[in-house]
């Protein structure tokens, strides 16, 4: 029961901002936004679909309970969502699943910004690892973790040579790490 909670809500958190992004998308196209990384978005759809399938497949099959560990992991997903939320909003019209680049815009520098280039994509990486290690998925945990390396090698670097074309993105964050925060005691 924990565990259909729990995905449920996941599942619609995740539609939720799929309803947001689309919104965040017609209106940054609508503003001259260029679109980068359209070969690959599908393969970033497939991985992120895929893992709910995995993830309920590898507990109901082998009849996963809740980890005794779950209050613990539930902070560091909570931990995990309120930089989601940090960094959606932060962003704004300017947040979206795809790679929309506003020509000439300024790079967002504000919430986790200050601190590390790709917030969403560490909760991401958290979450890939978390949520499985809940219900004692560790298959899911391990493929997913491998995938989701996979598929930001491949979008990162496409995404920053997109935002380093068309805005001061290379200026604004070249001392900046990607996914652990430089000046952590400013924290």
């Amino acid at each position: 029961m924990a565990f259909w909670l729990f995905i449920s809500v996941i599942i619609i958190q995740r539609i939720l901002e799929l309803i947001v992004a689309k919104q965040n998308e017609k209106w940054m196209k609508s503003q001259g936004a260029v679109e980068f990384g359209q070969k690959h978005y599908p393969i970033i759809v497939f991985v992120h679909i895929l893992f709910f399938f995995v993830l309920i497949t590898e507990v109901q099959s082998f009849h996963k309970d809740i980890s005794p560990l779950w209050p613990l992991l539930l902070v560091a997903f909570l931990a995990a969502q309120a930089i989601r939320i940090w960094a959606l909003l932060s962003l704004g019209r300017y947040w979206n699943t795809k790679i929309l680049v506003l020509p000439g815009a300024s790079v967002v520098k504000k919430g986790p910004y200050r601190y590390l280039k790709h917030p969403n994509y560490l909760v991401v990486a958290l979450e890939f690892i978390i949520i499985p290690l809940m219900f004692h998925a560790f298959f899911t945990a391990i493929l997913f973790s491998l995938l989701n390396i996979f598929v930001l090698s491949i979008r990162i670097p496409v995404e920053e040579k997109a935002l380093t074309k068309f805005t001061e993105y290379e200026l604004s964050f070249k001392k900046k790490n990607r996914f652990v925060p430089n000046n952590v005691n400013k924290l």
